[in-house]
């Protein structure tokens, strides 16, 4: 572990960081990213495994940490017995919460510095940045050390040892995990990921946060280009530039469905298969600017075409929204599945194409959708 506290070090990095995630130093971030921790509901109540966020621009950020810690619960998780039941294995206790947290953070991290280096930064007391006309303090970015780790092991006992610098709320934790990102994938190579005009940066006006940031998060790089690979764009006056997509398949996916701007996206900012069929049946979604993780406990789902005939999918929000259902995509194959209700599951009419149901429709096209219950009152696009 090297620390880097060099005042001059952070004068320099401090300013370019803000710039780079924010677009500007001379401006503060938006609050929410100083006092928004993360959060586990208790550990007695409802959905013991999900963290709790208001919905503002940490959300997106929060949700793919949250779609690891389901991973960790149903497939990661050893020795594991297939006879619990998927509700057993996702009633963590206390201690089980805070492992599957800093375990996350730190896979995340290693990931986007490619499995050889993570940095992590943390505030000290003292200010290394004076408030002036080009840098407007925040009371965070201006103290930060910087802790730099060539081992997986090492990182993990580090965000172990100071989880709660993370967990305070409110607090700054998502601001110093959102650093910590930054910091380990370089800011040249986010700025070259954005592959946007001088000046652009991380974080935009969205209501949940920036795909790149999910982007960043999921691949290890914040790039906006969500098709598979590399995609050269010219025409006869200019020549070919690559676009850099999805190089690799991960282990968690993502689902976007924009509402009405659906149609207007360029096919490079719709998800490639590499999105769409993970490594696990874990999925980040995004519909209509709003964030939650999709999942299921077969990981076959993913491997066989039988297993996506008829399957329940999970669907949970960081607002502590869970919705549970039946896809059933046997209607191409068998001219349509059970049409009577069972268990008291339903069909609801007036959720057929709603924005839900369409973003489940861009993996499992035409899929006959049926819930389980009712649905939250939370739950809203």
């Amino acid at each position: 572990m090297v620390k880097l506290g060099l005042v001059i070090l952070m004068h320099e990095w401090g300013i370019e960081l803000r710039q780079t995630v924010f677009g500007s130093a001379a401006s503060p971030p938006r609050g929410e990213w100083t006092r928004t921790g993360f959060t586990f509901g208790s550990a007695n109540q409802e959905y013991p495994y999900g963290l709790r966020t208001p919905r503002n621009a940490t959300r997106g950020m929060q949700s793919v940490i949250q779609a690891h810690i389901i991973k960790q619960f149903i497939f990661d998780n050893k020795p594991r017995d297939k006879s619990v039941p998927l509700e057993e294995l996702l009633k963590p206790n206390e201690a089980e919460q805070a492992l599957s947290l800093y375990t996350a953070m730190s896979d995340i991290l290693w990931n986007i510095g490619e499995k050889a280096k993570a940095i992590v930064a943390l505030p000290g007391e003292a200010s290394h940045i004076p408030h002036s006309h080009v840098y407007f303090q925040d009371n965070v970015t201006e103290k930060l050390y910087f802790f730099e780790f060539t081992k997986l092991d090492d990182l993990q006992i580090f965000m172990k040892r100071y989880l709660p610098y993370f967990t305070e709320n409110p607090g700054p934790g998502t601001l110093l995990y959102l650093y910590s990102a930054v910091l380990t994938r370089g800011m040249e190579n986010m700025r070259n990921d954005l592959d946007a005009p001088k000046g652009a940066h991380l974080m935009g006006p969205h209501e949940e946060g920036s795909l790149n940031v999910i982007t960043l998060l999921l691949t290890g790089r914040a790039t906006p280009y969500l098709h598979n690979g590399v995609v050269y764009v010219g025409d006869e006056d200019h020549y070919a530039v690559p676009q850099f997509g999805i190089l690799s398949r991960g282990a968690i996916g993502l689902l976007v469905w924009e509402g009405e701007n659906e149609a207007m996206r360029s096919a490079s900012r719709m998800p490639g298969s590499r999105l769409k069929t993970p490594a696990t049946p874990v999925w980040v979604s995004c519909c209509c600017g709003h964030y939650g993780v999709l999942f299921n406990s077969n990981r076959e789902l993913l491997r066989n075409y039988h297993a996506e005939k008829r399957f329940e999918l999970h669907y949970y929000t960081c607002a502590g929204c869970y919705l549970s259902m039946t896809v059933d995509n046997r209607g191409q194959d068998e001219g349509g599945g059970d049409n009577g209700d069972q268990d008291g599951d339903r069909k609801r009419d007036d959720m057929v194409s709603t924005p839900l149901e369409r973003l489940i429709h861009t993996k499992w096209m035409d899929a006959k959708i049926t819930y389980h219950g009712a649905l939250p009152a939370s739950l809203n696009f």
